[in-house]
């Protein structure tokens, strides 16, 4: 299967059966066991994300963007801190969610625009771009080519997560795929930090600051690298 089969697939996935699902464990109803713990994981990177954004004290107008957005559990509240957002996914579905959410919590004013598109045709120019859990449904060649063209559209910073290549997870992943079920339609790619470290470096990127979000089944690295002064 080539990289083009999974991005296929992903949107499909996401439109679909998968969108139902997610939908799920990114709101706030009642969910099993597994999507809760997932739920909190994803909301943990969220949140560490955020946080160091906050942190530089520069949110109030800065341009970011969110590419595989999802249903906005990340834009949204960055929108609320004042920040000029541009939010992209390739699910319509997704993209339909997260405009239902963004319009409850923050009204018509707000600096906030979603789009349907796949991570290839994303173009402009933005202080930040952030992408969380997307490289987990790409192989390594594909994660690389995003990583790259991520890099093109940011000015200053790239924000990344994906599932750390760990022996541990390894063993974890192959077990999991001896027990596959109804809405586990997409394969999931982990991926070497020093790997990932080093597209980022070969982009004109450096790593200031990483995160790992780890639960019972869920887990996530998560690298802040900036641009390198000419």
């Amino acid at each position: 299967m080539n990289a083009a089969d999974d991005k296929t697939i992903v949107q499909n996935y996401f439109n679909s059966t998968g969108f139902d699902r997610w939908r799920r464990i990114y709101g706030d109803g009642e969910v099993n066991k597994v999507q809760l713990d997932i739920r909190n994981g994803h909301q943990q990177t969220v949140d560490t994300v955020i946080s160091w954004l906050k942190a530089d004290d520069n949110l109030a107008g800065l341009s970011i963007c969110d590419a595989g957005c999802g249903v906005g559990s990340l834009s949204i509240p960055l929108a609320q801190a004042g920040a000029k957002l541009y939010a992209s996914d390739i699910s319509e579905k997704m993209v339909g969610e997260a405009k239902d959410k963004a319009q409850e919590v923050l009204g018509n004013n707000h600096n906030l625009t979603f789009a349907v598109q796949d991570l290839e045709s994303l173009s402009g120019k933005y202080h930040t771009v952030i992408c969380l859990d997307v490289l987990i449904h790409y192989p390594q060649e594909k994660a690389a080519e995003m990583i790259n063209h991520l890099s093109s559209l940011s000015e200053s910073r790239l924000i990344i997560s994906f599932a750390p290549k760990t022996p541990c997870l390894s063993l974890l992943k192959k077990i999991g795929s001896l027990f596959p079920g109804p809405s586990k339609t997409t394969r999931a790619y982990l991926h070497r930090e020093a790997d990932i470290v080093k597209i980022l470096e070969s982009c004109g990127f450096s790593i200031e600051r990483k995160a790992m979000t780890k639960t019972r089944f869920y887990y996530s690295r998560i690298l802040e690298a900036t641009r390198k002064s000419a």
